[in-house]
């Protein structure tokens, strides 16, 4: 009957529309995560981490905060390029980038651009974070002066995620605790379900 027939018209279009969004969602990670490989080959890896750890991280980071894991690899394969953010400070400072998008309301291409450039640099970062409203006191700039001049990079790092700590940390976790970040954390799970099941049919299709 025609009733049957459009029942089985749009329950075949709504099928064809979920494949689509599976395959879709499996391709952004997978662009996500060779993004993140091609960064760590083109900087033979000087950041000490591999890329298991990070997307470890990214994982651990999406299920606490209202960020999915693609846009968090993203953040690392880009934070990746600021080579001297090595593995001590990498996690606090991807941790620290979504807390200032969370804060300031940017995307967080924005954020690590800022942050990475001033953890690349400390001595001249402060200045640049001044510009964003960031105001460290003369104690921690001089601080961070004699670790540079030391060669004892990593500190000087330290001293800047300690401040951005205290101005914004704890933002991005405190957001996944709200009804929109719920709401963004179950989409999220489901996200990542779906990738599942697109690695499965990926070959078929």
């Amino acid at each position: 009957s025609a009733v049957k027939a459009g029942m089985a018209f749009f329950g075949a279009r709504a099928l064809i529309s979920g494949f689509q969004q599976v395959i879709e969602l499996t391709g952004k990670q997978q662009e996500a995560e060779a993004q993140l490989n091609a960064v760590l080959e083109s900087t033979k890896q000087v950041a000490g981490l591999t890329s298991e750890e990070l997307l470890n991280m990214a994982s651990g980071l999406q299920s606490v905060t209202k960020f999915g894991d693609e846009a968090i690899i993203e953040a690392q394969a880009l934070m990746l390029t600021f080579t001297q953010v090595g593995k001590e400070v990498m996690p606090g400072a991807i941790e620290t980038v979504l807390n200032m998008s969370s804060a300031m309301g940017t995307d967080l291409k924005s954020s690590v651009v800022q942050l990475g450039k001033a953890l690349n640099d400390p001595i001249k970062g402060v200045a640049a974070l001044s510009r964003v409203g960031v105001q460290l006191t003369d104690q921690q700039k001089n601080s961070i002066k004699a670790f540079q001049e030391m060669g004892d990079v990593a500190s000087a790092q330290k001293v800047i995620l300690g401040e951005l700590e205290t101005q914004f940390g704890g933002l991005a976790r405190a957001q996944a605790g709200t009804f929109a970040g719920s709401i963004a954390q179950m989409k999220n799970a489901l996200g990542d379900t779906a990738e599942v099941l697109g690695e499965i049919l990926q070959p078929a299709i």
